[in-house]
């Protein structure tokens, strides 16, 4: 719940106050985030406090309009400022708010907003820290995936050079004894030297007159 309350009493701030001293009011109000045109205010519980709510009052320095912020039934400790304007100083005081009363202001809690040439400045320089964070990570990955892909060819053209190695090796003795098989098929034999001539003549009938034709037969 937000609401814009006039200052009728210029320095004088119209938020309730604390009913009893029973309920601490919030420790530690930070600002974080601070942009040109929002901001975050953070704080802190008392351990024990029965706290169901906050509220927040945030002011323009030297000026009478306030802006009040109450939210209940919520353990937030956290509130976003928007619509700022930039270069401008604001003031900020946190309550707490229980079931029966809220705390006395916490501490004052001044900042100021940059320019808006400023916050895109430095938005632009995360924006780019973060994009070469990222090209750098790919580029690592990159040269991984190559460094693998080099060693698992290596690894297979080793392996294929000691598989067809072994098969050569092993095809050796083979080959030697189909050439020698090979050349002792081959080879000529040397004519035997040397031969035996016989004549053979038909024993000669009683009749002298009738003779047979002579064969000769060589035999080697």
């Amino acid at each position: 719940m937000e609401r814009f309350v006039p200052l009728l009493v210029l320095g004088c701030l119209c938020v309730p106050r604390a009913t009893a001293d029973s309920l601490s009011p919030p420790a530690n109000v930070t600002i974080k985030a601070v942009k040109a045109n929002s901001a975050v205010v953070t704080w802190d519980i008392p351990e024990g406090d029965p706290v169901i709510g906050f509220a927040i009052t945030q002011q323009k320095k030297d000026v009478r309009m306030l802006r009040f912020i109450q939210e209940v039934n919520t353990t937030t400790r956290s509130c976003a400022l928007w619509d700022l304007e930039e270069e401008t100083d604001y003031i900020v005081h946190v309550q707490s708010i229980s079931m029966s009363e809220t705390s006395p202001l916490s501490e004052t809690l001044r900042f100021r907003t940059p320019k808006e040439a400023e916050t895109q400045a430095s938005q632009s320089k995360d924006e780019v820290t973060m994009e070469e964070v990222g090209q750098t990570t790919q580029m690592r990955a990159g040269e991984l995936i190559i460094i693998v892909v080099v060693l698992i060819m290596w690894a297979g053209v080793i392996t294929l050079f000691c598989r067809q190695y072994d098969i050569i090796k092993d095809n050796e003795p083979n080959t030697n004894k189909d050439k020698t098989k090979n050349s002792s098929e081959c080879s000529t034999p040397e004519p035997p030297t040397g031969g035996l001539l016989r004549s053979k003549f038909p024993k000669n009938n009683n009749n002298n007159n009738n003779r047979m034709p002579s064969v000769n037969i060589i035999e080697v």
